[in-house]
C-alpha cells in the first residue's frame, strides 16, 4: 500500500520544483546590457555572497552599477534576526566590495528611495511617449 503513495508524492514534489523555478526566473531578470558587461555569474557572486552570510538564505538579488562599479548585490536574511545582510560582489573580479547590515528601519527607508526611484524613471517614460 505505501508504494502507491510514491508516485503521487514525487509527482506533487516535481510540481512544485518546477513552479519555484519559474517563479525565480521571472523575478531574476537582469538588465541584458548589464549582464553582457559581467565576467562573473550571479550563481558565481552568490557563492562569494554567501561567506559572509553562511546560515543565510539569499531574499533578493540584482546586478547594478553603484558608486562606478558594476556589481551583484544580495540581500540575506539571517535566522535569528530580522536585519538583512547586504553583500556586493564585483560583477568583473568576484570579489567582495561591500558588506552591511541593515535594519528593518534601514531596510524601509531603501524600499521608500528605490520607490521613489522607479517613479521616476516612469515619469521620464511617459514624458518621452508624449
Amino acid at each position: 500500500m505505501k508504494s502507491t503513495n510514491v508516485i503521487p508524492t514525487l509527482l506533487a514534489l516535481v510540481v512544485t520544483a518546477a513552479l519555484g523555478l519559474t517563479t525565480t526566473t521571472a523575478k531574476d531578470k537582469e538588465d541584458p546590457k548589464l549582464l553582457a558587461k559581467a565576467k562573473i555569474t550571479k550563481v558565481e557572486a552568490q557563492k562569494t555572497a554567501l561567506t559572509k552570510a553562511p546560515d543565510g538564505t539569499v531574499k533578493d538579488a540584482e546586478l547594478e552599477e553603484e558608486n562606478g562599479k558594476l556589481v551583484w548585490s544580495f540581500d540575506i536574511a539571517r535566522p535569528g534576526t530580522k536585519d538583512i545582510t547586504e553583500v556586493q560582489v564585483d560583477a568583473l573580479t568576484g570579489k567582495i566590495v561591500a558588506v552591511d547590515v541593515e535594519t528593518p528601519k534601514d531596510q524601509a527607508k531603501e524600499a521608500k528611495a528605490d520607490k521613489a526611484e522607479a517613479d521616476k524613471k516612469e515619469d521620464k517614460k511617459k514624458a518621452a511617449k508624449e
